[in-house]
């Protein structure tokens, strides 16, 4: 009891922990109290931040925020119809066509199975083959009951969703946009007074997780578009289908790549079989994959991450868990705000910076009149 009751002394005898802890506690209960009612807001703030960056760089060049910000919400317009009538329809014909070859690939696979017995009698018997087919059988069958069971209702909830984004979004982000600073001012009136140390821990998580988000944003492109156009050059089926797929693989580091791999193989054998051309699919494929992570992640990121593996892999199964995709997708920059948090909380400072007691509330109160100001 007295360990508690000298860390709560500590800590929440200083207002800007008590502000900070505030803030964390309020933002925290409104995403996961009214997080779904909120999230075509939610996801609104969140394009509109990332928009921010391209209308900040024509103001640079003298643009009037006005026009600049007209000027980024067309071509994010332009950006969501390209998707919504080019891409999809065109990954909705391939994964349709990847549903009738289904049997086919699984009849293919079947036959490779069966003659694991004749190839390598010491590793496989008769028995075990068939007692493995009946499994996938089963298996197969299952997961062939539950899609059909919940597509009907999924696909009339995600239309419904669909239409909702479709209007509500670029609605909020014009003026999340265009009213930048009225929106600010007004948030401000509800934040403490005494809220440097929530400035500090904002300015260096804007720093990190807007270049993150950004980066992974090209990266998501860069590797799609690369993907894309090496399969359709070796002729392989799918090919938008599986450069979507291994772009979206990026989002999950150390992971994703492995994941996605068995698809792209399982595709290109039923295609090819074991021919030379199969092998140049695999190769093309490792050879993206390698540059993706020794050339254009370190280009990309350089130092914006400072996280270990470990902490990131958790990272996204917590907040994947809790969260689905969005939670896997913004996972490092959660782990990287809860990072930012630590090392700015007094005690943890106190011990990785050298600097006294003193000086720390002399920079506290220099934060807190410019804030006022």
């Amino acid at each position: 009891m007295d360990f508690i009751r000298t860390w709560f002394e500590r800590h929440l005898n200083d207002p800007q922990v008590v502000a900070l802890a505030l803030v964390l506690l309020g933002g925290l209960g409104i995403i996961l109290f009214m997080g779904d009612m909120l999230a075509p807001v939610i996801a609104s703030l969140v394009i509109a931040y990332l928009l921010e960056d391209l209308v900040q760089s024509l103001e640079r060049y003298r643009v009037p925020r006005r026009m600049g910000v007209v000027l980024v919400f067309f071509l994010f317009i332009a950006v969501v119809l390209l998707v919504f009538f080019a891409l999809i329809p065109l990954i909705s014909r391939q994964f349709a066509q990847l549903v009738e070859n289904l049997p086919d690939i699984l009849d293919h696979g079947q036959m490779a199975i069966l003659r694991l017995p004749e190839k390598y009698p010491q590793f496989f018997s008769v028995d075990q083959v068939k007692t493995l087919m009946e499994e996938l059988r089963s298996e197969s069958l299952q997961i062939g009951r539950n899609v059909l069971a919940s597509i009907s209702f999924q696909s009339v909830v995600m239309l419904f969703m669909g239409a909702i984004y479709l209007v509500l979004v670029p609605f909020m982000v014009f003026f999340f946009l265009m009213d930048k600073e009225q929106i600010q001012a007004w948030l401000s009136r509800f934040l403490p007074v005494h809220r440097s140390l929530i400035a500090t821990i904002w300015c260096e998580v804007d720093a990190q997780i807007g270049s993150y988000v950004r980066g992974k944003l090209l990266e998501i492109v860069i590797v799609g578009v690369v993907t894309y156009v090496t399969f359709a050059l070796l002729g392989l089926q799918f090919a938008a289908l599986l450069a979507v797929a291994t772009g979206l693989s990026v989002i999950i580091p150390y992971v994703g790549a492995a994941v996605v791999t068995a698809p792209v193989a399982v595709i290109g054998y039923f295609q090819f079989g074991p021919s030379s051309e199969f092998v140049w699919v695999l190769i093309a494929y490792g050879i993206i994959q390698a540059l993706d992570g020794n050339v254009l992640v370190p280009l990309l990121f350089s130092e914006i991450v400072k996280l270990h593996p470990v902490a990131i892999i958790i990272a996204i199964l917590v907040f994947g868990g809790i969260w689905g995709f969005w939670g896997v997708f913004f996972a490092i920059p959660l782990a990287t705000l809860i990072r930012a948090i630590i090392l700015a909380w007094p005690g943890f400072a106190d011990e990785a910076d050298s600097k006294d007691a003193h000086t720390i509330q002399a920079e506290h109160e220099v934060a807190d009149k410019q804030a006022q100001g």
